[in-house]
């Protein structure tokens, strides 16, 4: 496994990531998402997101309790959470707090700012602009993350967070994407996206 480069930024240490996951979304939104792999760098700002609140939350995988899937959940924050949807799409989850509770944030979108070739190639070269990481299951792909990366550690990379530099942008919230199974927490306000930005995916 590649580790993080020496040029690679300072990122956030373990306790940053040792929160409620909705606390750690905002703090998700305009920062970077980096992935150093053998084909080369591709990164870019995260602009949406959904939390996941662990067990009560319906909605999270692991109110189903621990298993083999989604173990990483349970482990401590700081790490990513991936899986797999419909057979072809790898999802990709910042591991959130507080201490193991098994709490997430889905990364749904981001503005690739670095390896645009290398990110639109893995999605067949056809992505327009607006749309090479617009919804989590593109995010996956543009980045080049799949299950081997299940439980990577967030703090040493290869796969990093590059802390938001300067202030929080203007940030809406509403209810999370094809969740009608989660009785009352489906119109809970867990989605959140950087106001007006063109990244932003169509739920």
């Amino acid at each position: 496994m590649i580790p993080a480069p020496a040029d690679a930024p300072a990122g956030p240490d373990r306790a940053w990531f040792d929160r409620p996951a909705a606390e750690l979304a905002a703090e998700l939104l305009g920062a970077r998402l980096v992935h150093e792999s053998a084909e080369g760098r591709v990164g870019g700002q995260i602009v949406e997101v959904e939390a996941y609140r662990g067990p009560e939350d319906l909605a999270a995988h692991s109110a189903r309790g621990r298993t083999g899937r989604n173990a990483v959940m349970f482990g401590p924050p700081g790490h990513l959470y991936v899986y797999l949807i419909y057979g072809l799409h790898h999802c990709l989850n910042v591991v959130a707090g507080p201490g193991e509770k098994p709490e997430a944030v889905l990364i749904r979108a981001l503005a690739i700012d670095e390896g645009h070739a290398l990110a639109r190639r893995r999605r067949g070269g056809q992505a327009p602009e607006l749309r090479i990481a617009s919804g989590p299951g593109n995010v996956g792909r543009a980045l080049g993350i799949d299950r081997g990366l299940n439980g990577l550690d967030l703090v040493t990379g290869p796969v990093w967070l590059e802390r938001r530099v300067g202030p929080r942008p203007a940030i809406r919230s509403g209810p999370r994407v094809g969740i009608d199974y989660a009785g009352a927490w489906v119109a809970r306000p867990l989605r959140f996206w950087i106001a007006d930005d063109p990244h932003v995916s169509r739920g």
